[in-house]
């Protein structure tokens, strides 16, 4: 039995007894519980990273966030709720071990600890919309997608997008004159 069900069905749980309870279903890896408090249709805007239509697409990329990473836990940090809106500032650690890829990459092997912060409209008891912020760029370099910050890579990889970007300019600068 989740928190929602505790609620009076006269009466709307609130903004933050909603998110409470679908954060809970995350730390518990819950795909049911948690696709139980949105409104089917609704969007979980994840910036950087994905946009999942509920409750399939928000299923089907959870699912595989927990198989990708099966030591995944999330606790939430600080939460605010007034009205209709919840922020709530999160952690979350994981080792990319499962089978399968995440986001396009195979298991690594890598050890994660991001944290992220959500902006959730809650109406008439159930999540209409969801604004995920993390730092994705971090994310990647902690999976070896990207280079550590700072890293003689990174100074490598800068210099590539900045020869191409000088390329494409004098590219440019050649058919304007022609």
């Amino acid at each position: 039995m989740n928190r929602l069900s505790a609620v009076s069905p006269a009466k709307h749980p609130s903004a933050k007894q909603v998110a409470t309870a679908y954060f809970d279903a995350i730390a518990q890896r819950d795909l049911d519980a948690m696709a139980a408090c949105w409104e089917p249709g609704s969007v979980d805007h994840f910036y950087g990273m994905a946009e999942l239509r509920v409750p399939e697409d928000l299923r089907r990329w959870f699912g595989n966030l927990f198989a990708a990473f099966p030591d995944f836990a999330m606790s939430v940090t600080d939460m605010v709720a007034y009205g209709e809106k919840a922020a709530v500032r999160w952690a979350a650690t994981g080792t990319f071990t499962g089978p399968g890829k995440f986001e396009g990459l195979n298991a690594t092997g890598a050890s994660v600890a991001i944290e992220g912060l959500d902006l959730l409209t809650i109406r008439d008891g159930l999540i209409r919309d969801n604004r995920a912020y993390t730092d994705t760029a971090e994310l990647a370099r902690q999976l070896g997608a990207m280079p550590p910050a700072g890293s003689a890579g990174e100074r490598a990889m800068l210099g590539l997008v900045n020869t191409r970007t000088a390329a494409l300019a004098g590219l440019k600068r050649l058919r304007e004159r022609s």
